[in-house]
């Protein structure tokens, strides 16, 4: 089993352009892009708005990794929530007993459940206000 802490970045509605900059500015890569539109198979499901705006990204600077997603409806970023720890593993339960842990005298912002871009996936933060979001990505 592995873990990995990777930096979470939560913009209103800028994704694009961060990954633009990010691009020129520190070479990165994009290792993987889903927009809102892109998860649901129900037409309609997110306005036109919405659907167009980063659910999740990855992107690849030199050895590292960082991920970034666009607030739904470019709403305001709670404070502690613009940048958090994305914990990964490559095992369900693992991450669950993470996310478990964690939310013990916290407050679960997300309940760990399977999501289109992660079987396992959940967003807590911890009692020391600290927010982390657990994500499962398993190997192929």
């Amino acid at each position: 089993m592995t873990v990995k802490l990777t930096p979470y970045i939560t913009l209103e509605g800028r994704v694009q352009e961060a990954i633009q900059f990010y691009e020129q500015a520190i070479d990165a890569e994009i290792l993987s892009i889903i927009t809102y539109g892109e998860m649901s198979d129900e037409p309609n499901t997110f306005t036109d708005d919405l659907s167009s705006l980063v659910a999740h990204a990855k992107l690849k600077v030199g050895a590292a990794e960082l991920m970034l997603s666009d607030a739904p409806g470019g709403s305001p970023i709670e404070t502690g929530k613009r940048i958090t720890i994305c914990i990964t593993t490559n095992d369900i339960e693992q991450s669950k007993r993470i996310f478990e842990a964690l939310q013990q005298g916290g407050q679960v912002n997300m309940p760990f459940k399977e999501e289109p871009f992660s079987p396992g996936f959940g967003d807590v933060t911890d009692k020391f206000g600290v927010t982390f979001q657990i994500y499962t990505e398993l190997e192929h």
